[in-house]
């Protein structure tokens, strides 16, 4: 078997390659050439089939030692689908500090318009989720890191309590496979929204399921096949280029992001800093456990909301802008990007005030990335 470094550059099975190409070719079409009648082969139309997808899907398969993945127009569109296993008579626990967008999509489509029953808890506590189980509950549902506040949940704890049957799906984002191996720890589905770490450049969207049960893969591929959120072959080519680099990206930007996260714990404008990474963060020993890195996403607390604006708007190095996990050190306000569509009184209980910045930390040089912070927060340069 491979070290995880060295499948992200060979991780995937390039069968359709007759000259010897070192890149996965696009295959952009949507139509195949059917041999004979009552005989479709295996490529019919992309929708259903399309080569340099399912080298995307091998290779991400691969990376988290799965017996298969499927790729999504975005992560959103990956989610929406995995939830449409769901119906009026299924409960669900949550991890209750989540993406804006899943809670939305949680909220607002899966417990408004599909009746499915849902119970957001801190999964971090094992109690919690305990507490919340019912002989109809089909799934725990756990973001680890979470996004904003950087929570940390402790999979397999979770996995011990779980009822027998019950799914297992962890989003695996913050992470990747690189640093975080859940079905190891006893997941059942991963969820990747792709266009952040695996892609890595910013220039792509795309989502992720990631399988142990072959039956599993098979009843959400027709779900997507149905809903017809395949991802695209040109974006299937993205997703493979940028994970080659996906080992260096991650190291350099944890070792930039532990050094700015210690860094900013000794500034007189910053008052909390949220990183996993940190010895007194509460899910450090935990991930210390499960993980074999801490990322590089930091969340932090400013004295003001007017210190928060003077940051957002006069970094220049560093870009006010909403994703993360690229080679550019991101930052964002979650109060209005991430979780905007939150009801505000659910936002502040989680401690998203307007006080709250999330930064994605990239591969820059870590001195530029210091002065630039200084110099947002204070007008002074370092």
């Amino acid at each position: 078997m491979m070290n995880i470094d060295t499948a992200c550059v060979h991780g995937f099975k390039d069968k359709f390659n007759q000259v010897g190409s070192i890149n996965v070719p696009i295959f952009q079409t949507v139509p195949y050439k059917h041999k004979q009648i009552g005989d479709l082969t295996e490529y019919g139309y992309t929708r259903l089939h399309n080569p340099t997808r399912e080298a995307a899907e091998t290779l991400v398969a691969t990376l988290e030692n799965a017996v298969g993945s499927l790729a999504f127009t975005s992560g959103m569109a990956a989610a929406t689908t995995l939830f449409q296993l769901f119906d009026s008579k299924d409960h669900i626990i949550s991890t209750e500090d989540l993406y804006g967008g899943t809670i939305t999509l949680l909220n607002k489509y899966t417990v408004e318009k599909n009746g499915v029953e849902i119970d957001f808890v801190n999964t971090g506590n094992i109690s919690d989720i305990k507490a919340k189980i019912k002989p109809n509950t089909k799934a725990v549902f756990i973001e680890t890191p979470t996004n904003p506040m950087m929570h940390v949940t402790d999979i397999a704890a979770v996995k011990a309590i779980m009822p027998k049957g019950a799914l297992l799906i962890v989003d695996n984002t913050f992470l990747t496979p690189y640093f975080l191996q859940p079905l190891g720890l006893g997941a059942d589905i991963v969820l990747h929204s792709g266009t952040k770490y695996l892609a890595g450049h910013n220039d792509t969207l795309c989502g992720f399921l990631v399988f142990k049960d072959t039956d599993l893969l098979d009843t959400i591929k027709l779900i997507r096949t149905t809903f017809g959120a395949p991802l695209a072959p040109m974006d299937s080519f993205l997703l493979i280029r940028g994970v080659k680099t996906l080992a260096l990206r991650m190291e350099r930007a944890q070792q930039n992001a532990m050094e700015l996260a210690q860094w900013m714990t000794t500034h007189p404008k910053i008052k909390n800093v949220y990183y996993t990474g940190l010895p007194n963060h509460p899910g450090y020993d935990i991930m210390k456990k499960q993980a074999s890195g801490f990322g590089a996403m930091i969340s932090f607390e400013v004295d003001t909301a007017e210190t928060a604006h003077k940051v957002l708007l006069g970094a220049k190095i560093i870009t006010f802008a909403e994703s993360l996990g690229g080679t550019e050190t991101l930052l964002t306000y979650p109060m209005e990007n991430t979780h905007g569509e939150v009801p505000e009184e659910e936002r502040l209980a989680r401690g998203i005030n307007d006080r709250l910045l999330r930064l994605s930390v990239g591969i820059e040089n870590i001195a530029d990335l210091k002065s630039d912070l200084e110099q947002a927060l204070t007008g002074i340069a370092i």
